[in-house]
């Protein structure tokens, strides 16, 4: 079965002659940047965007996943944080973000005469509030996972049956998601946010979020790194840890974490 999806798949890229790859280095771009290697070879290239919303690491990471794939790769840098959309941090901040992404993209591809964009997006991205898509669809952007209807668990599948390095990366969306909306993004924040993660990271968590709420930060890790957390030396560890980053108060949260909290939050004090 994951044969045939990935021949299926390879087929449906190598329609479009020649591509650009919005590529993270996360899974789901990485099977698209893999895919579009393998059916267009020097045809297809990843590129990935730099700036100050993008983690410590994720850049080398997103390298490291190009290199084993060998898929030509570049990096770009982008400008979010000049879109006064992006600052302000409404529900749509995602839009913004992709805007800006997709803009660059448009006008290398454009410029090098490349058929079509990208993305890694997948069928479970569909249902979600995903304003960041909008953007991709006045782009033109192709979503190929999406196109024949292959989800999460099948795209992990899939980075497996390739040998994919990021196989098993947990999602690492950018650093501005782990601030409330509504509250202006800047880079201070994002450095602050990325000091923070960086040194539970150093601590060996790899699933975790640090929200911030001005002068608190709230830690959330995975279910399985919760009991670790948890326990009272290792909290005071991390909170110290934390603290170190620039956070006055650090909570940690009982509860596993959840991608996309913040938004889901915000849209319900809507309703």
């Amino acid at each position: 079965m994951v044969i045939e999806l990935r021949d299926r798949l390879e087929l449906r890229i190598a329609e479009l002659g020649s591509v650009v790859v919005a590529f993270s280095g996360g899974v789901d771009s990485s099977v698209v940047a893999a895919l579009a290697h393998r059916a267009l070879g020097s045809r297809a290239v990843a590129v990935t965007a730099h700036s100050p919303a993008l983690a410590s690491g994720e850049l080398d990471g997103a390298r490291r996943v190009a290199a084993a794939i060998g898929v030509a790769h570049e990096v770009i840098s982008t400008a979010e944080l000049e879109r006064d959309g992006y600052r302000a941090n409404g529900s749509d901040r995602c839009y913004h973000c992709k805007t800006e992404l997709y803009s660059q993209l448009a006008e290398l591809a454009r410029d090098r005469v490349y058929g079509a964009l990208l993305s890694g997006a997948n069928t479970d991205d569909i249902g979600e509030w995903r304003p960041g898509l909008t953007a991709a669809a006045e782009h033109a952007v192709v979503h190929p996972l999406v196109d024949l209807d292959v989800g999460k668990s099948q795209v992990r599948e899939l980075a497996r049956s390739l040998g994919l390095p990021s196989a098993d990366k947990p999602a690492s969306p950018c650093l501005a998601s782990r601030i409330p909306h509504g509250t202006i993004v800047d880079a201070a924040t994002l450095a602050r946010i990325d000091r923070a993660e960086a040194a539970l990271k150093a601590r060996g968590y790899a699933s975790l979020r640090v929200r911030h709420y001005g002068n608190v930060a709230r830690v959330e890790v995975s279910e399985a790194e919760l009991p670790r957390v948890l326990d009272p030396t290792e909290a005071q560890a991390v909170k110290a840890a934390v603290g170190a980053a620039g956070y006055g108060t650090v909570e940690i949260s009982t509860e596993p974490l959840r991608s996309g909290s913040l938004t889901v939050q915000f849209l319900g004090r809507r309703t």
